[in-house]
């Protein structure tokens, strides 16, 4: 990640005192019981489709795999420096294609004033930044060098990304370029705040992101997160963490997320073309988990679904007729009477970050989509034709 000013200090701090005061839950959930049980022996047999493959692990043919996957990779990932106003930063990219083009994020190369790139080969360029998007966090940077100096890394299917597969990240961690990194896919489908606001000052949302327990610290943003194959899946741009360095940064604790492959692929041609990305707009707010006591005040009919917590007057969402809540609940500033939408397109809704990766990977402004909701506990369709995010 880019090099951050001392705030990230005090939310540090925060999130450390949050979880503190909630350890004391955890233990009494290890108490002993003043009675010993006879023991049962409980055997669960997984479906047929789904039983666990009985297979010895090879630790020389695994060790063989991953270094085979980074001599291979390696010399497509580049190291990024930044000089710009407020001091330098580093960051992490790879090669996207043949003609120069290099994949980052957005936040490090945001107010760059002189932009270097280095390569695994000793090659040390100037970039030009040619296209930005703060709601996915990417950017791209056009160098000028020999075709047979670039590497383009090969794209995968984010779709296809299963929770506890193995995945590597590749980038310039506190400068140390080259770093290699193994974890899992730790969820998929996180829902992150946009680097771009509404005018009312609230942060749009970019939802699919991929989670990982690979090692990801300040100087990874912008480098790539692969499969086993060697495949790009995401783009590593964030971390969540409590842990910060002596210069106040912040470091791994194992929770570090990736914008998706599939929203990479649908973007960067974009701001190879054009410079800019348009993102089909709904036009409502939701949260992405409501507890059951707030539901319950919501009076909502069941538990899965996105909460319609408001429709930006005169948005696609209010043309089309949807419904935030107006009603006071005995919790303040919940209101009730709000639309629940719980499919989209006849896809299931479960949270609302489902219906903003539907909407990021599938939609662009001018399609429609179908959502499924329900109303005053009776279940309604309603099409909406998308906008463009303002």
């Amino acid at each position: 990640m880019k090099k951050h000013t001392p705030w990230i200090l005090l939310i540090s701090i925060l999130i450390l005192s949050t979880i503190a005061c909630r350890v004391p839950n955890i233990a009494r959930l290890r108490r002993t019981p003043q009675t010993q049980p006879t023991p049962v022996a409980i055997i669960i047999t997984p479906p047929a489709d789904q039983a666990i493959p009985e297979q010895p692990i090879d630790l020389e043919y695994q060790d063989t795999l991953l270094t085979t996957l980074y001599q291979r990779v390696s010399p497509g990932v580049v190291s990024i420096q930044v000089l710009g106003e407020t001091g330098s930063g580093l960051g992490s990219g790879f090669v996207f294609d043949q003609e120069g083009h290099i994949v980052t994020n957005y936040h490090v190369v945001e107010g760059a004033e002189d932009l270097e790139v280095d390569f695994p080969s000793g090659l040390k360029v100037r970039g030009e930044v040619i296209g930005t998007d703060l709601d996915s966090d990417l950017a791209v940077i056009k160098v000028n060098v020999p075709a047979d100096a670039l590497f383009p890394l090969e794209m995968g299917d984010s779709g296809a990304v299963k929770v506890g597969q193995t995945v590597v990240a590749i980038g310039n961690p506190f400068g140390l370029t080259g770093t290699m990194t193994v974890g899992i896919v730790s969820a998929r489908g996180r829902t992150l705040d946009s680097m771009r606001s509404t005018a009312e000052g609230r942060p749009f949302s970019a939802g699919g992101a991929i989670q990982t327990d690979a090692a990801i610290n300040p100087g990874n943003s912008g480098g790539p997160l692969l499969d086993l194959q060697g495949r790009v899946i995401g783009v590593n741009r964030a971390i969540r963490t409590n842990n910060i360095t002596l210069e106040g940064e912040p470091s791994n604790s194992g929770i570090g997320f990736a914008v998706p492959v599939n929203i990479v692929k649908r973007v960067v041609p974009e701001l190879i073309a054009t410079g800019v990305y348009d993102y089909p707009y709904l036009g409502l707010s939701s949260r992405e988990d409501f507890s059951l006591l707030e539901m319950e005040a919501l009076g909502l009919p069941q538990t899965t679904g996105a909460y319609v917590i408001d429709v930006v007057p005169g948005g696609p969402a209010d043309q089309a007729g949807l419904r935030g809540g107006t009603q006071e609940t005995s919790i303040p500033f919940l209101l009730a009477g709000g639309d629940l939408i719980i499919a989209m397109d006849g896809r299931p809704v479960r949270v609302f970050g489902d219906l903003l990766t539907y909407l990021m990977e599938n939609k662009s402004p001018g399609d429609t989509i179908t959502l499924t909701i329900l109303r005053d506990n009776e279940q309604k369709e309603v099409t909406v034709t998308l906008g463009k995010r303002p």
